[in-house]
């Protein structure tokens, strides 16, 4: 590789232009695959911008799904900046409803809402830090690999689940493998019931005051990771374990540490899926989030700016995709669900596919302004 392409790049470049370019290449693949089965591409991909924002109920349906990518992101990006692949935020979103689920049986008879969300709060944190804290101590005292065993514990929540839901927490004579419906008291606010308050008039949409609490985590995991210590110690060890040895840090206090607040992060998802609108313990409520805030947090460079940011697009094409499904029916949903994917590959895998050729064309437009100065 040239010295152009390994050359440090500024941040607008890394942060900003690099992304732009992986989804724009994402969208002419998946504009491809659409012309193929015979429709215009540029109405196709109109038809998805358009659904995604087109008035207030596209917009909060957006930002319903986004909320939800915060938090896994959010998630990826912790453990990433301590150099770990937690790949297992479904898992850990899906233990954490869980954890709500059953502080919210136990004391929705008794306890106002405002005491009993946060206390469903608190336990689906403690359960997604639970959950996490295994393959952790796993890695960090046993030396297994983290990505292995954050799958696996994936496969085991789907399983836990599956069980609980249908054996365990099912009302006598209910069909649907769920728990009871919480009470009043454990439903938190929706958007659109707050503005009524203040006098204005939204449509009726699933999105839930959880997008506060993103928001409120975001500011949090900027403060955490580079303005204290601990943070300091997480990407100290991110970057060489043997160095931060060498400086007095624990790599093995860190990585639970980092994957903790990962689980406990992902656990916000279960504040917008089942506090927020669900109001019982669905199987299958994660609904892939997981999965996604991989290509979230990678796409998004693990800055919660940029998290917030790709959450949005990917919101949006959630969003722009069921509305896309809906006008052009031979675009079926399995076929969306590969155009989400293609966005995925290109952010996720391929994400510094296009680094040596965008450093060779800025180092060349750099030298010219360079020359330029100088004469």
């Amino acid at each position: 590789m040239s010295a152009a392409s390994q050359a440090a790049l500024p941040r607008w470049v890394d942060i900003g232009l690099m992304p732009i370019v992986n989804l724009i290449q994402a969208l002419l693949v998946a504009g491809l695959v659409v012309l193929i089965i015979g429709v215009n591409p540029i109405d196709a991909m109109r038809i998805m911008a358009w659904g995604a924002v087109y008035d207030s109920v596209a917009i909060s349906y957006t930002l319903y799904y986004a909320t939800d990518f915060v938090f896994t992101g959010l998630a990826v990006a912790v453990a990433f900046h301590a150099g770990l692949f937690n790949i297992g935020g479904e898992g850990q979103a899906y233990v954490a409803g869980l954890g709500a689920t059953l502080a919210i049986l136990l004391l929705d008879a008794y306890l106002p809402g405002i005491l009993l969300i946060p206390l469903g709060l608190m336990a689906a944190m403690v359960f997604g830090a639970g959950w996490a804290f295994i393959p952790a101590y796993l890695q960090a005292y046993r030396g297994s690999h983290i990505v292995i065993t954050t799958i696996m514990f994936n496969f085991i929540a789907a399983s836990l689940m599956v069980y609980i839901g249908s054996d365990l927490l099912r009302p006598p004579g209910d069909m649907l493998p769920s728990s009871r419906e919480f009470g009043d008291a454990a439903h938190l606010p929706h958007v659109h019931e707050l503005a009524a308050l203040l006098g204005l008039k939204m449509p009726s949409t699933p999105l839930n005051l959880s997008i506060l609490w993103a928001a409120a985590c975001c500011v949090f995991v900027w403060i955490f990771i580079w303005r204290t210590r601990w943070g300091y110690a997480i990407r100290a060890v991110g970057l060489s374990p043997k160095a931060a040895v060498y400086a007095g840090i624990s790599p093995q206090r860190v990585i639970l540490i980092a994957m903790c607040l990962s689980g406990a992060l992902a656990a916000g998802v279960a504040l917008n899926q089942i506090i927020g609108y669900h109001h019982r313990l669905l199987l299958d409520f994660v609904a892939g989030a997981g999965f996604t805030g991989i290509a979230v947090a990678l796409m998004g460079r693990n800055h919660p700016i940029g998290i917030v940011l790709s959450a949005v697009l990917f919101g949006a094409l959630y969003q722009g995709g069921a509305e896309l499904a809906f006008e052009i029916p031979t675009i079926t949903r399995d076929m969306i669900v590969a155009m989400q994917g293609l966005v995925i590959l290109f952010s996720g895998a391929l994400a510094y596919m296009n680094r040596p050729w965008i450093a060779r064309v800025y180092a060349m437009f750099n030298r010219r302004a360079i020359l330029a100065e100088a004469t």
